[in-house]
Protein backbone atom coordinates (compact mmCIF):
# COMPACT_ATOMS: atom_id res chain seq x y z
CA UNK A 1 0.00 0.00 0.00
CA UNK A 2 1.36 3.39 -1.01
CA UNK A 3 -0.30 6.33 0.79
CA UNK A 4 0.02 10.10 0.49
CA UNK A 5 -1.20 12.20 3.42
CA UNK A 6 -1.53 15.90 2.54
CA UNK A 7 -2.52 18.86 4.67
CA UNK A 8 -1.61 22.33 5.77
CA UNK A 9 0.53 23.29 8.73
CA UNK A 10 -0.83 21.85 11.98
CA UNK A 11 -3.61 20.03 10.10
CA UNK A 12 -3.05 16.66 11.80
CA UNK A 13 -1.41 15.00 8.80
CA UNK A 14 1.62 13.68 10.71
CA UNK A 15 -0.56 12.42 13.56
CA UNK A 16 -2.79 10.60 11.03
CA UNK A 17 0.25 9.07 9.32
CA UNK A 18 1.63 7.91 12.68
CA UNK A 19 -1.75 6.41 13.60
CA UNK A 20 -1.90 4.53 10.28
CA UNK A 21 1.66 3.27 10.72
CA UNK A 22 0.85 2.00 14.21
CA UNK A 23 -2.42 0.44 13.03
CA UNK A 24 -0.57 -1.44 10.28
CA UNK A 25 0.83 -3.75 12.96
CA UNK A 26 4.12 -3.79 11.04
CA UNK A 27 7.60 -2.82 12.12
CA UNK A 28 7.92 0.91 11.36
CA UNK A 29 10.85 2.97 10.15
CA UNK A 30 10.37 6.73 10.30
CA UNK A 31 12.30 8.58 7.60
CA UNK A 32 12.81 12.19 8.67
CA UNK A 33 13.73 14.70 5.96
CA UNK A 34 14.05 17.75 8.19
CA UNK A 35 17.27 19.62 8.76
CA UNK A 36 16.51 21.80 11.79
CA UNK A 37 18.08 25.15 10.93
CA UNK A 38 16.48 27.30 13.61
CA UNK A 39 15.02 27.05 17.09
CA UNK A 40 11.40 26.88 15.90
CA UNK A 41 11.99 23.97 13.53
CA UNK A 42 14.12 22.25 16.14
CA UNK A 43 11.17 22.49 18.57
CA UNK A 44 8.85 20.95 15.97
CA UNK A 45 11.27 18.09 15.45
CA UNK A 46 11.39 17.46 19.21
CA UNK A 47 7.55 17.31 19.32
CA UNK A 48 7.55 14.70 16.56
CA UNK A 49 10.27 12.72 18.34
CA UNK A 50 8.37 12.74 21.63
CA UNK A 51 5.20 11.50 19.93
CA UNK A 52 6.83 8.56 18.12
CA UNK A 53 7.00 5.13 19.76
CA UNK A 54 10.50 4.36 21.04
CA UNK A 55 10.63 1.05 19.17
CA UNK A 56 10.30 2.68 15.73
CA UNK A 57 13.52 2.84 13.77
CA UNK A 58 14.67 6.28 12.61
CA UNK A 59 16.47 7.27 9.42
CA UNK A 60 17.40 10.90 8.89
CA UNK A 61 17.77 11.64 5.18
CA UNK A 62 17.36 15.21 3.93
CA UNK A 63 18.31 14.66 0.27
CA UNK A 64 18.67 11.08 -1.06
CA UNK A 65 15.11 9.98 -0.25
CA UNK A 66 14.76 7.38 -3.02
CA UNK A 67 17.95 5.70 -1.85
CA UNK A 68 16.76 5.67 1.78
CA UNK A 69 13.41 4.19 0.77
CA UNK A 70 15.06 1.50 -1.36
CA UNK A 71 17.45 0.62 1.48
CA UNK A 72 14.76 0.25 4.15
CA UNK A 73 11.61 -0.94 2.36
CA UNK A 74 10.78 -4.60 2.93
CA UNK A 75 7.77 -6.90 2.86
CA UNK A 76 5.99 -6.78 6.19
CA UNK A 77 7.52 -3.39 7.03
CA UNK A 78 6.08 0.14 7.08
CA UNK A 79 8.06 3.24 6.10
CA UNK A 80 6.72 6.64 7.13
CA UNK A 81 8.31 9.64 5.38
CA UNK A 82 7.76 13.02 7.02
CA UNK A 83 7.84 15.16 4.99
CA UNK A 84 8.14 15.56 1.25
CA UNK A 85 7.95 19.35 1.23
CA UNK A 86 10.84 19.64 3.70
CA UNK A 87 12.79 17.28 1.43
CA UNK A 88 11.89 19.47 -1.54
CA UNK A 89 12.99 22.58 0.37
CA UNK A 90 16.34 20.95 1.14
CA UNK A 91 16.84 20.25 -2.56
CA UNK A 92 15.78 23.77 -3.59
CA UNK A 93 18.27 25.24 -1.12
CA UNK A 94 21.09 23.39 -2.91
CA UNK A 95 20.35 25.59 -5.94
CA UNK A 96 21.08 22.67 -8.26
CA UNK A 97 18.16 22.08 -10.63
CA UNK A 98 19.88 18.97 -11.96
CA UNK A 99 20.21 17.40 -8.52
CA UNK A 100 16.60 18.23 -7.70
CA UNK A 101 15.37 16.71 -10.97
CA UNK A 102 17.50 13.60 -10.45
CA UNK A 103 16.27 13.08 -6.87
CA UNK A 104 12.62 13.69 -7.85
CA UNK A 105 12.86 11.30 -10.80
CA UNK A 106 14.57 8.68 -8.61
CA UNK A 107 11.80 8.99 -6.02
CA UNK A 108 9.03 8.63 -8.59
CA UNK A 109 10.74 5.60 -10.14
CA UNK A 110 11.38 3.97 -6.75
CA UNK A 111 7.76 4.25 -5.61
CA UNK A 112 6.65 1.64 -8.14
CA UNK A 113 9.22 -0.88 -6.89
CA UNK A 114 9.05 -0.59 -3.11
CA UNK A 115 7.78 -3.54 -1.07
CA UNK A 116 5.82 -3.15 2.15
CA UNK A 117 3.66 -0.24 3.23
CA UNK A 118 4.81 3.30 2.45
CA UNK A 119 3.23 6.41 4.00
CA UNK A 120 4.30 9.77 2.60
CA UNK A 121 3.43 13.02 4.42
CA UNK A 122 3.51 16.40 2.69
CA UNK A 123 2.27 19.97 3.06
CA UNK A 124 -0.43 20.99 0.63
CA UNK A 125 0.70 24.44 -0.51
CA UNK A 126 -1.49 25.04 -3.54
CA UNK A 127 -4.64 26.32 -1.87
CA UNK A 128 -3.56 29.90 -1.26
CA UNK A 129 -2.56 32.87 -3.31
CA UNK A 130 0.40 32.74 -5.67
CA UNK A 131 3.34 33.84 -3.50
CA UNK A 132 5.64 36.74 -4.21
CA UNK A 133 9.24 35.92 -4.98
CA UNK A 134 10.79 33.55 -7.49
CA UNK A 135 12.00 30.94 -4.99
CA UNK A 136 8.65 30.76 -3.19
CA UNK A 137 6.73 30.45 -6.46
CA UNK A 138 9.14 27.74 -7.59
CA UNK A 139 8.62 25.89 -4.29
CA UNK A 140 4.82 25.95 -4.68
CA UNK A 141 5.08 24.87 -8.34
CA UNK A 142 7.51 22.04 -7.59
CA UNK A 143 5.42 20.84 -4.64
CA UNK A 144 2.26 20.85 -6.75
CA UNK A 145 3.88 18.90 -9.58
CA UNK A 146 5.42 16.44 -7.12
CA UNK A 147 2.10 15.87 -5.34
CA UNK A 148 0.29 15.26 -8.64
CA UNK A 149 2.89 12.72 -9.78
CA UNK A 150 2.92 10.91 -6.45
CA UNK A 151 -0.88 10.93 -6.08
CA UNK A 152 -1.13 9.30 -9.50
CA UNK A 153 1.03 6.42 -8.23
CA UNK A 154 -0.63 6.03 -4.81
CA UNK A 155 -3.27 3.56 -3.71
CA UNK A 156 -4.62 6.10 -1.23
CA UNK A 157 -4.49 9.90 -1.00
CA UNK A 158 -5.89 11.70 2.06
CA UNK A 159 -6.22 15.43 2.67
CA UNK A 160 -6.22 16.32 6.37
CA UNK A 161 -7.96 19.48 7.56
CA UNK A 162 -8.47 20.37 11.24
CA UNK A 163 -7.46 16.84 12.19
CA UNK A 164 -10.11 15.32 9.96
CA UNK A 165 -9.15 13.05 7.05
CA UNK A 166 -10.83 13.54 3.69
CA UNK A 167 -10.16 10.62 1.35
CA UNK A 168 -9.37 11.81 -2.17
CA UNK A 169 -8.42 8.43 -3.60
CA UNK A 170 -8.66 4.84 -2.40
CA UNK A 171 -10.04 3.38 0.81
CA UNK A 172 -11.02 5.57 3.74
CA UNK A 173 -8.48 5.28 6.59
Amino acid sequence: MLRLILGGARSGKSRLAETLATASGLAVTYIATSEPRDAELDARVRLHQARRPAHWALVEEPLALASALASHAAPGHCLLVDCLTLWLTNLLMLDSPERMADERDALLAALAELPGEIILVSNETGMGIVPLGELTRRYVDEAGWLHQAIAERCDQVVLTVAGLPLTLKGPTP
